[in-house]
């Protein structure tokens, strides 16, 4: 598909088309890594990054599981 490349403030954008962005999971705000490979620009999506600290606030007593048991020991674990 033919994009028509536009001025925009100092640099210049592009528009996805709607169907390559549901394609490549974009939706409005998706932050993406863009490089330059042999003349070849790739705009890469970005999985969300998670902090320690806003994972753990979200443990409450309602999501916490119980203990798992993984059976006898097999090698020279001492619990």
């Amino acid at each position: 598909m033919k994009v028509k490349i536009q001025k925009w403030g100092h640099s210049l954008a592009i528009r996805i088309p709607s169907s390559y962005a549901k394609d490549a999971g974009i939706i409005d705000g998706t932050v993406a890594d863009i490089k330059v490979l042999n003349e070849t620009i790739i705009v890469k999506p970005m999985k969300k990054e998670y902090k320690l600290d806003d994972l753990i606030l979200g443990i409450k007593r309602s999501n916490l599981h119980t203990e798992t048991d993984t059976g006898a020991s097999t090698g020279n674990e001492s619990w």
